[in-house]
């Protein structure tokens, strides 16, 4: 962490230094720029691991892809190595079962060195007792959110200097190590940068405007910031905020803005909570909304791909992702949250617990807003109609096999493999999405089909439906009291900021005329302050 910075943010303040107990660490840097990370860091770590030295491995990939490819290599090559000494090959990723993600802690056997392939979650939230040596290729991977068109890219960057220097520390933690780094020096100082790009500028910030909201902030774009948003985020999620009617036409809180920042979620599943208790199918969307709060919760063992796909599409509910996540729950609630059922299914215990917990927490707050959890029993064409409406200015409609376009921006979008409308056979002609990712493609994350006219029911300010025999004159009608309803606001608004001044400007006024009036004989003034201190 850059304590200077938050020092100086805070007004000047001392800080003060906890050093931990590291010991030497020598940092070696590549000779010329290596072309393939993956073979580097393999050659690399043979060539450690056929010294007698003793002393275990960690190397640092970007994904998880990459990992696995790393794991495979180096198992290959050391089979082709005549009497190559044994090695434990050990991969994590936050994806990983819990059960695999423990062995990289256990005491590898007697004479047997221990290769930890990590993602950057070995950086600072996790430390393996026994590394001396690190191999660092010098990326990760970063969610950086493109605003114009509202997406998520999931894509590979080079590291900075801060991390790179977390990194060879953690070669130095139980005893001196060395640091290997798979660029050169001239890279180090010229091409990376000296921190990280701060989270709250590469991310979507409707919460956190929501929020500032809810506490009074009136103008954020003069809100000061430690490292100001780029504007056009902010912008954007106040945008979002007012399709969503959090926000009224002047930018200030509505009362059902105000009941949405009381739930710690994004905004469209705050509104979609709200939006299910007016259409009795609250229970179901609550466990939609906490199945959405937590990472995925599938997983596909290395080999065993094909058997996890055909159990996963027994979940299915061929409309809707959404659906299908709400069906894993009752299922699973069925066989009395069993983790056996969950181990049998490629499900991820660990993440349905936190679902049951996130359930509970946010069935507390309704509560408290005395909100009704009702359940709409079958009927799930009604849950479908709940998410349209506060997803529907992420809604594509379809333009080829399988490949949508955002009815908004015209941005492409791609059903995920994984998804349940994908391979169908019919593919729905409108659907809304959770949100968008760009790795490979530009994937629709977490889908469901829509019928159109609840497209234009519900997000009127978007979508009308084309009728024929309409004429439209009724349309301009309808766009001119709009924009008589947005200025009479707006006038208001106005007339409201002005009082406000006015009023500040009078009392400010009557304090400057406000002189004491000493009377004689009425109490002897105090000599002494009656309060010590500040």
């Amino acid at each position: 962490m850059d304590a200077t910075k938050f020092a100086t943010f805070f007004g000047n303040v001392p800080t003060f230094t906890i050093p931990g107990r590291t010991f030497p660490v020598d940092v070696l840097f590549s000779k010329n720029p290596c072309e393939d990370y993956v073979e580097s860091a393999v050659k690399q770590a043979l060539q450690i691991h056929l010294t007698p030295n003793e002393g275990d491995m960690l190397i640092f990939m970007p994904g998880q892809e990459d990992i696995e490819v790393t794991c495979e290599v180096l198992a290959e090559r050391l089979l082709e190595i005549d009497n190559a000494p044994e090695l434990s090959i050990l991969p994590i990723y936050s994806q990983l079962p819990s059960d695999l993600q423990a062995k990289i802690f256990q005491r590898s056997a007697e004479g047997i060195r221990k290769c930890v392939v990590a993602t950057n979650i070995a950086e600072t939230s996790l430390t393996v007792d026994g590394i001396i040596y690190v191999i660092d290729s010098g990326f990760c991977k970063l969610k950086v959110y493109n605003p114009r068109i509202g997406m998520d890219a999931l894509q590979i960057y080079p590291i900075s200097q801060a991390n790179a220097n977390q990194r060879s520390g953690r070669a130095g933690r139980t005893g001196p190590g060395q640091a290997y780094r798979l660029y050169t020096q001239r890279q180090y100082k010229d091409e990376l940068l000296p921190l990280t790009v701060p989270e709250i500028q590469r991310t979507n910030l409707a919460n956190t405007v929501l929020l500032l909201k809810s506490l009074g902030v009136v103008d954020l774009l003069q809100f000061h910031f430690m490292d100001p948003p780029p504007q056009d985020n902010i912008l954007n999620s106040l945008y979002q905020l007012w399709i969503l009617g959090a926000l009224d036409h002047t930018g200030a809180l509505t009362p059902l803005g105000r009941q949405m920042a009381e739930f710690p979620l994004d905004p469209p599943q705050c509104q979609m909570l709200i939006v299910s208790c007016q259409m009795e199918c609250s229970a179901e969307v609550l466990i939609i909304v906490s199945m959405l709060s937590v990472p995925s919760i599938f997983y596909r063992p290395k080999g065993r791909e094909e058997e996890a796909d055909g159990v996963r599409e027994k979940f299915q509910v061929p409309e809707s992702d959404h659906l299908t996540y709400l069906n894993v729950y009752l299922q699973w609630k069925l066989n009395n949250y069993s983790s056996n059922w969950c181990n049998e299914h490629f499900i991820h215990i660990k993440a349905m617990r936190k679902v049951r917990e996130v359930r509970q927490q946010l069935k507390d707050i309704m509560i408290q807003q005395k909100l009704s959890v009702k359940s709409c029993g079958t009927d799930w064409d009604i849950i479908r109609k709940c998410i349209c409406s506060a997803y529907f200015y992420q809604a594509a409609r379809l333009k080829g096999i399988g490949e949508y376009v955002n009815l908004r921006t015209g941005m492409p979008c791609h059903l995920h493999p994984t998804s349940a409308l994908y391979g169908l056979g019919t593919t729905p002609d409108y659907v809304v999405y959770h949100e968008l990712v760009m790795t490979a493609k530009e994937y629709m994350q977490c889908a469901t089909a829509v019928d159109g006219y609840w497209l234009a029911e519900l997000g009127p300010m978007f979508f009308s439906v084309k009728e024929t025999g309409r004429s439209g004159r009724e349309k301009k009608k309808q766009a001119a009291e709009h924009l008589k309803e947005m200025e009479t606001q707006m006038r208001l608004a106005q007339e409201e900021m002005e009082e406000r001044k006015l009023k500040a400007a009078q009392r400010e006024e009557q304090l400057a005329n406000k002189q004491e009036i000493a009377t004689p004989g009425h109490a002897t003034p105090r000599r002494t302050p009656s309060k010590i201190g500040l």
